[in-house]
């Protein structure tokens, strides 16, 4: 059954306050960085989300096993990411204030809480669900790439510099920023690399089978 227009409308508004309102929290909060990052998974993930699950919400029994495996695949990944400080080292690489317990926090802590409430609303095919599996396949799965272009973009902080750095950034003291910068380790490594795929693999197949199964019902929808 496809959503009324009204309740489009809306969702449609709630989607870009949201994301307007977290980049810019973030930006205020850490930096340009993750602006860049959630920003860009907000507006690609809305697109794809405006013309497929909120026309018409997608049957959980196709899109819950692909958002349960992503986020699975994701939180595994953290897991890498938490071990070698994926937040010190992205405020080293572009001078942001991510710390430690920041990274903690939100992507341990809150967000598994908006995991599981999403896949309850995937099951009663509320729109604003669709939209949260749709950030991410988007960004937390396909733009995992990133981490294999990281290693090779030179630090904002102490470049030439092998050794952990501490400093005050935008207020904000962010201990143990390692440098995982390629020149100067001789390693092409960032935190979560090594893991990077397991999150890109359902994410990108999410987006390929929840496309087509958008064509095949609209394709049937027309005959």
């Amino acid at each position: 059954m496809e959503t009324q227009t009204w309740k489009k409308g809306f969702n449609l508004g709630v989607v870009l306050t949201f994301t307007i309102v977290v980049s810019t929290i973030a930006y205020i909060k850490i930096g340009l960085a993750p602006v860049i990052i959630v920003g860009s998974s907000g507006i690609i993930g809305s697109v794809f989300w405006y013309f497929t699950y909120l026309k018409k919400p997608v049957d959980p029994k196709v899109i819950l096993p692909l958002f349960v495996l992503t986020v699975v695949s994701l939180q595994i990944h953290m897991i890498e990411e938490y071990s070698t400080g994926f937040g010190p080292a992205m405020s080293r690489l572009f001078g942001i204030s991510w710390t430690e317990k920041g990274f903690v926090i939100v992507f341990t802590l809150v967000g598994p809480m908006i995991y599981l409430l999403s896949a309850l609303g995937l099951f009663f095919q509320f729109p604003l669900a669709g939209f949260v599996a749709w950030f991410i396949f988007i960004g937390p799965g396909a733009m995992e790439f990133t981490h294999f272009i990281f290693p090779l973009i030179e630090p904002n902080i102490q470049p030439n510099s092998i050794e952990p750095f501490t400093q005050v950034i935008n207020g904000v003291l962010v201990r143990d920023m390692p440098n995982y910068y390629y020149k100067t380790t001789g390693e092409f490594y960032f935190p979560g690399l090594y893991t990077a795929l397991l999150p890109m693999i359902p994410g990108i197949y999410s987006i390929y089978k929840l496309v087509n199964y958008h064509r095949a019902n609209s394709a049937a929808a027309t005959r």
